[in-house]
């Protein structure tokens, strides 16, 4: 089987963002994204997800970076499937951490579409502003040609329902670019396609 790894760098006026993916990894991660809270929930993503990922990104304030790391994690991930050949496609879970419960299902569809349900108790974690997940989220589904839906099913604590989310994510990832053996070589499309 071919590698499923990538790498890619995004420089702007506003931020400067390395990141390399391998999707068939073990969840091995090394980030450093300036924003603390972001760093661990992006290595949710990457330990619970199997995915080796390294990100190094600096910029002029947290909404540029977590768009601009969402942007290059969704490039990535397209770069890294390639042709999509043999992929599971499609992948749900459901992850709780203590009082709250997300879910995330996705379809590696090649249309970029995201719902989301998020309700948030207030708009901060430790300096980092809820509305930066659902941005990201969004960015990351358009990026990298996802239908995506994410719920918060419920919960009282934003940390907690946010790390639950992150994880739901990384889990559904895990699953959808699963190599299913019965379909080798092929693409999973009634339209032999996904683009």
């Amino acid at each position: 089987m071919a590698q499923r790894k990538s790498t890619v760098k995004r420089e702007t006026q506003e931020t400067n963002i390395s990141l390399s993916l391998n999707l068939d990894g073990s969840g091995e991660y090394q980030i450093s994204t300036g924003i603390k809270m972001l760093d661990h929930l992006l290595s949710q993503t990457a330990k619970h997800g199997r995915l080796d990922l390294t990100i190094k990104a600096t910029g002029d304030d947290e909404h540029h970076v977590t768009e601009d790391i969402a942007i290059c994690l969704g490039k990535a991930l397209n770069k890294a499937l390639g042709e999509k050949l043999g992929i599971t496609r499609m992948g749900d879970a459901t992850v709780p951490m203590d009082e709250s419960l997300a879910m995330v299902a996705l379809d590696i569809s090649g249309r970029g579409y995201c719902e989301l349900d998020l309700p948030f108790k207030k708009n901060d974690m430790r300096g980092f502003h809820t509305d930066l997940v659902r941005h990201f989220i969004e960015t990351f589904a358009a990026e990298g040609k996802l239908n995506l839906h994410a719920l918060i099913l419920y919960g009282e604590n934003d940390h907690h329902m946010v790390e639950a989310l992150f994880k739901a994510l990384g889990r559904a990832l895990d699953i959808a670019t699963r190599v299913d053996p019965r379909i080798k070589g092929k693409v999973p499309s009634t339209k032999q396609k996904i683009e």
